[in-house]
């Protein structure tokens, strides 16, 4: 038996007016992920606890399998254990986002808005020269930053504090940043280096080359999503299969690394609308030769939600479902028996363009126990279905879709 989990991540939202009161999945054409729904079964998963700040981080942990109350310690940790960052045990690791913020005259914490918290997705290439300019005039022996992907970077406080509240920047897009500034315990210290930011990285000559090239500039760090180390136990101790897991972005890759799963990297995968996804599905195709499990994690109808793009979410979920699900179902019959389980990790809707913690929709489908097809299509309906699988706690849904 083989075994591929498929997450379109944040895919899942609300009704928007500008679509007839439908949502970007219920608009997108999708045939194969309606045909998955048709002929597998639906239900509903709370991926996110109760209490927990409803982000990709609990909301993966939890589809993975691990119970979020037992092992969550915080997303920068994860993404350090991709970069391969060592953290010692009262080491903290905190997200360091190159954000865009405006203000009326000059730029100050105190006015300013956040423009973009991706400083207008920022290549690689420019975030990691802006990263080197920040360790050479901010960096210190228990400060350190390190280069990760487009806006998504780490900074480390050795012997540092965690427990402080941290606002994710994509939540407050359009907003004033100041009442969103990180509150609590020593969160002075990491709101001077935010503000400190400003004013070196307004020197940065990447900064200067960007703006006259009609590009956004990285104007300031947003420190967030703060933690300690992670230890979780392996995948195969877990369930005893072998796997691997596919993403472009470091948190979900991170996660990978923690549970002892194989991380593919593939050629051209950005996390947004341009990504490889034909190379994703390819991929996981060549997993399953020789491994058991695949998890496949896409990013772009996550990213698109945040950015509050209508046409951008609806081609993400339509080249998910063609160029990664279609695929994927094409490639799957050559294995013999095999499951499929199909989800989001979260919703991330249009109109608040950040994530809620609502119960997402999943599809298990058995090859070898097809359900006799219906007329299903795959959306939040099935959240508001009677008779369909609940899952109220849902790192127990992977138990299921591997045993049952």
């Amino acid at each position: 038996m083989k075994y591929i989990v498929l997450i379109g991540d944040g895919m899942a939202g609300r009704p928007l007016k500008q679509l007839g009161g439908k949502t970007c999945l219920q608009k997108a054409h999708t045939p194969n992920m309606d045909m998955l729904a048709s002929s597998g079964e639906v239900g509903t998963a709370a991926t996110v606890p109760p209490g927990f700040e409803p982000g990709s981080d609990v909301a993966n942990l939890s589809i993975l399998g691990y119970d979020p109350k037992q092992y969550y310690t915080g997303r920068a940790p994860i993404e350090a254990l991709y970069r391969g960052i060592s953290l010692g045990a009262k080491d903290v690791a905190f997200r360091c986002n190159l954000v865009t913020l405006e203000s009326e005259g000059v730029l100050a914490m105190e006015t300013a808005v956040m423009r973009d918290f991706s400083a207008g997705h920022i290549s690689t290439k420019d975030a990691g020269m802006i990263i080197r300019y920040l360790k050479e005039h901010m960096g210190t022996e228990d400060k350190e930053f390190y280069a990760g992907m487009s806006y998504r970077h780490l900074m480390i406080w050795k012997n540092g504090e965690d427990r402080m509240k941290c606002t994710p920047p994509h939540d407050i897009s359009g907003k004033k940043v100041f009442k969103h500034l990180p509150s609590g315990k020593s969160s002075a210290i990491i709101k001077k280096l935010m503000t400190d930011s400003i004013e070196v990285l307004q020197q940065s000559p990447v900064n200067a080359s960007r703006v006259k090239n009609g590009h956004l500039p990285a104007s300031s760090i947003w420190l967030w999503g703060q933690g300690k180390r992670l230890n979780i136990p392996t995948f195969k101790k877990k369930n005893g299969l072998s796997g691997a897991l596919i993403s472009a972005v470091d948190l979900t890759k991170g996660l990978g690394i923690a549970a002892g799963l194989d991380v593919i990297n593939v050629r051209g995968a950005t996390g947004y609308i341009d990504t490889n996804y034909e190379g994703k599905a390819r991929a996981a195709l060549k997993v399953l030769k020789d491994r058991d499990f695949v998890y496949v994690h896409v990013e772009a109808p996550d990213e698109a939600g945040h950015n509050g793009d209508i046409a951008a979410k609806l081609q993400a979920i339509e080249d998910f479902d063609k160029r990664v699900v279609g695929n994927i179902l094409k490639g799957m019959k050559k294995f013999g028996d095999y499951r499929v389980l199909l989800m989001p990790d979260h919703f991330t809707p249009i109109s608040i363009k950040t994530h809620t913690a609502d119960p997402v929709p999943f599809v298990i489908y058995r090859s070898d126990k097809e359900l006799k097809p219906g007329r299903r299509v795959y959306s939040e309906g099935i959240c508001r279905r009677k008779g369909v699988t609940v899952f109220e706690k849902g790192h127990l849904l992977m138990d299921y879709f591997l045993l049952v």
